[in-house]
């Protein structure tokens, strides 16, 4: 079953680049969602996938729970 991993990101920029190093890991573009209004981006993955992307997170600065 799919979770959503949310992070906050500060500009569009970091967001931009998270999405193309999460696209690079081989996650579908269709699971990446980006609110520009919020500030946050969502990954739609099986939670245990979710350390990949808290990786990813983390190298760009994205804050997450």
């Amino acid at each position: 079953m799919s979770k959503a991993i949310n992070g906050k990101f500060q500009n569009i920029d970091q967001a931009r680049n998270t999405r193309d190093d999460l696209i690079g890991s081989e996650i579908p573009q269709d699971r990446i969602f980006i609110d520009v209004e919020a500030k946050e981006i969502r990954v739609l993955l099986p939670a245990e996938e979710a350390r990949e992307v808290w990786e990813i997170f983390d190298r760009h600065g994205v804050t997450h729970d």
